[in-house]
Order: structure tokens, then C-alpha cells, then sequence
């Protein structure tokens, strides 16, 4: 799957788009009770910047929409979330045949999150 969602192509996204530099935690999956480590990382950059806020974004490898939701779907401090197997992760939960979870994972891809 090409890189359809990603608002840095021109394809994608014709107006215009400043790339600044960027803030990515990577995290291969999102265990429950350290969700917020990566929030909080966003939120001291933020503080502690001298310059133009970069983008803040998140690498993730987590199998359940519901943990990546913990992190996309919060305040903002996180520009977007990117899985490094998007079409894999919906081709499984399409196969379990998880409405709630597919339900979720879509939202969060058509808000761009």
C-alpha cells in the first residue's frame, strides 16, 4: 500500500505543507499502564522548545486500535500516530471480524490521527 495517508506527499495533501522538524517516539507495542510515557515526552518538548513547535508523532507496531486509541484519540499533544503495519493491522481485525475494533480504527484514520 502506498503512502496514501501521509499529509507530507503532494499527492496527498496539494496545498502547500512546511515541513519542520519532528519529535517520533517509537513504540513497538503500547502497554496499558505506560500509555501516558509517550504524551508526557510530547508535552516537555513542547514546554521546553525555544522555536517553532516540530511535529510530534508517534511509531507504533501495536495489534490493538483500542491501545493506539489511548494515544490518538487524547488531548492533542500528539500530532498523529503512525503504524508501520496499517494495512496489515486492518487486514487482521478485518479476518477476526471485530466490528468495535475496525469501527475504531477507522475513525481514527479518517480523522487523520
Amino acid at each position: 500500500m502506498p503512502l496514501r495517508l501521509t499529509p507530507i506527499r503532494e499527492v496527498n495533501h496539494p496545498q502547500l505543507v512546511s515541513i519542520l522538524h519532528a519529535s517520533i517516539s517509537c513504540e513497538w507495542t503500547i502497554r496499558s499502564d505506560r500509555a501516558q510515557n509517550t504524551r508526557s515526552e510530547a508535552l516537555n518538548l513542547i514546554r521546553n522548545r525555544k522555536g517553532p513547535l516540530p511535529h510530534v508523532v508517534a511509531v507504533v507496531g501495536e495489534p490493538l486500535p483500542s491501545r493506539i486509541a489511548a494515544l490518538a484519540m487524547g488531548t492533542g499533544d500528539l500530532d498523529c500516530i503512525y503504524h508501520f503495519a496499517l494495512a496489515e493491522l486492518q487486514e487482521a481485525i478485518s479476518e477476526i471480524d471485530n466490528q468495535d475494533q475496525m469501527d475504531l480504527l477507522r475513525t481514527m484514520i479518517e480523522g487523520r490521527r
